[in-house]
């Protein structure tokens, strides 16, 4: 079985760690020798109850054909749900790393924790899925934001 018969079947079926992802797009292209599949316009790639939408998504194979990273460019907006977390935002590019359940916001970075009511913007943010923990880097431009609710305790 070539790459681009696997890719077609990872795509089709959407198998990846157990959990259905469904990416839809104007067009898509298999590019066999760099293992990449490169999704353009309007994409969108739904995992569980997460979804990710951008102008243009790559996902990156490595030597076994299993999902390495996916990446997505251009007017990002996202919405990321775990058992005990829900992150909405955006980006200019967000990384995925399946195997870290890792983001990696870059530009224009903004994330609302839904859970905890917080609100981040920066320059790069890193999300960790697992352990709930962020990275935030900003500039002396445009320095780290952080908003929260505090309790009114009376």
């Amino acid at each position: 079985m070539n790459f681009l018969k696997i890719i077609f079947f990872i795509c089709l079926t959407g198998m990846l760690f157990a959990e259905k992802v469904e990416v839809t797009s104007d067009s898509m292209k298999a590019q066999d020798l760099q293992k990449e599949v490169h999704f353009i316009g309007n994409v969108t790639v739904k995992q569980s109850q997460s979804w990710l939408h951008g102008d243009k998504v790559i996902v990156y194979f490595d030597e076994n054909n299993e999902t390495k990273k996916y990446e997505a460019i251009g007017a990002v907006t996202f919405e990321f749900k775990k058992e005990k977390s829900f992150y909405k935002g955006s980006a200019d590019k967000v990384t995925y790393f399946p195997t870290k359940s890792q983001y990696i916001l870059t530009g224009k970075a903004v994330v609302d924790d839904l859970v905890n009511k917080r609100h981040v913007n920066g320059d790069e943010i890193t999300l960790d899925m697992i352990t709930g923990n962020a990275n935030v880097k900003g500039s002396s431009k445009k320095p780290v934001k952080f908003i929260f609710d505090m309790e009114n305790k009376e």
